[in-house]
């Protein structure tokens, strides 16, 4: 049985075996003060409040080969992403199946800390709205991850900078995906335990299959919540500028709070069709949270904030609640945000809302509302849930 302090030889190749790998092994990284006590059970089945969850890691070893044959030796014409990891490149192995690897850039801001950390969570969890690891490869000083192929690419493949023969999603479907983000959110706060703070949330980390079923994917940041009376989890600030928490970025502590932030913005990007981050854009929109607090505040101009590519094809009341439930997100207090399972069953009742009324929607025009708009504006606070949520 080969211990995780192996994976640091260059010599041959190195297994990470889940099933037979220490039972108390921790997912702290070494920036951790150590707040947190939590430990994970390593002994082939992830354990989900206590209770085996049936599911056994299925995460393979390839060999470096294998992958540069399914790959076509990581050629340029396979490269489908990039990021602070490394290139992902579109594969298929020998089993006909077709894959996405990632392989690591030893230049990169993300290194061999990352790549455990994702081994370990993706082996060890197990959701519909979590990217599946199906394998890894630790050859020498190579560290390869290897996922199911997400077809659609990500979130921000879909809503930012689209050609102009690319049809925009519609209001639906960023509901879809915004229920599906919440329910793998709602698996690592409330499922895992200890629970699982994602830390890395954004659109580009939201993968779509052909049906425009979201999964979270790039696990490389992720950090055990705090257990017991802990409030906090004390770490370097890491994560992606514009969605990081305020308190995060300012204090290093980290919550399940933290990741409710980060849900905001992924939310006002779904509306707006904006960046978190654009500096293509003029001074004072350039932050898309800093530029959208005024008509947050304000259920006059919500209107505003929509995707113009929208076309003013929305149900008016919809709007006003998902602006509702993205401001609670946003808010500056943590205190004040949500819990992750409220803001599901929120979605869930506003996405069954406004699947039968998008047809139905009226359409803004010069920026100004139709009259009908009038007559929804009180319905964040009037309209009854069909299940009770307290934010």
């Amino acid at each position: 049985m080969r211990c995780f302090s192996c994976l640091s030889s260059h010599r041959k190749d190195t297994k990470i075996d889940i099933e037979s790998g220490p039972r108390s092994a921790s997912l702290y990284s070494s920036d951790s003060s150590g707040s947190g006590k939590g430990r994970w059970n390593l002994n082939g089945n992830a354990k989900v409040n206590g209770k085996d969850n049936g599911k056994r890691s299925g995460a393979q070893s390839f060999t470096f080969r294998e992958l540069a044959v399914a790959t076509n030796n990581f050629r340029e014409m396979n490269l489908i992403g990039e990021g602070g990891f490394g290139r992902v490149y579109k594969g298929r192995l020998e089993s006909g199946q077709i894959v996405a690897v990632k392989q690591l850039n030893h230049d990169g801001v993300q290194g061999f800390q990352e790549f455990i950390v994702e081994v370990l969570m993706l082996s060890l969890l197990h959701h519909s709205n979590l990217v599946t690891l199906i394998g890894y490869c630790t050859a020498g000083d190579q560290r390869l991850l290897v996922y199911e192929y997400m077809q659609m690419g990500s979130v921000e493949d879909h809503i930012f900078d689209l050609d102009p023969d690319k049809e925009p999603l519609n209001w639906s479907t960023r509901m879809k995906i915004a229920v599906g983000a919440a329910r793998g959110l709602e698996y690592l706060h409330c499922k895992a335990n200890p629970p699982v703070i994602y830390r890395d949330l954004k659109s580009a980390n939201i993968l779509l299959d052909t049906d425009f079923n979201p999964k979270l994917s790039d696990f490389g940041l992720a950090k055990l919540g705090p257990v017991g009376e802990n409030t906090h989890v004390s770490t370097r600030v890491m994560g992606t500028y514009g969605y990081c928490a305020p308190e995060y970025a300012m204090s290093g502590k980290l919550t399940l709070k933290s990741d409710i932030y980060s849900f905001g913005v992924v939310l006002l990007e779904l509306i707006t069709g904006r960046k978190a981050i654009d500096r293509s854009k003029r001074p004072g929109e350039q932050n898309l949270v800093a530029w959208a607090r005024p008509f947050l505040k304000d259920q006059k101009k919500f209107y505003q904030l929509v995707d113009p590519l929208l076309q003013g094809c929305y149900p008016r009341r919809c709007l006003n609640y998902a602006i509702a439930i993205t401001a609670m997100c946003l808010h500056e207090e943590a205190n004040f945000r949500p819990l992750i399972g409220d803001i599901v069953v929120a979605l869930e009742y506003l996405a069954s809302q406004c699947h039968g009324s998008e047809s139905n929607s009226s359409q803004v025009r010069s920026g100004i509302p139709q009259s009908s708009m009038a007559t929804n504006r009180g319905a964040v606070s009037q309209e009854p849930m069909s299940r009770s949520t307290a934010f």
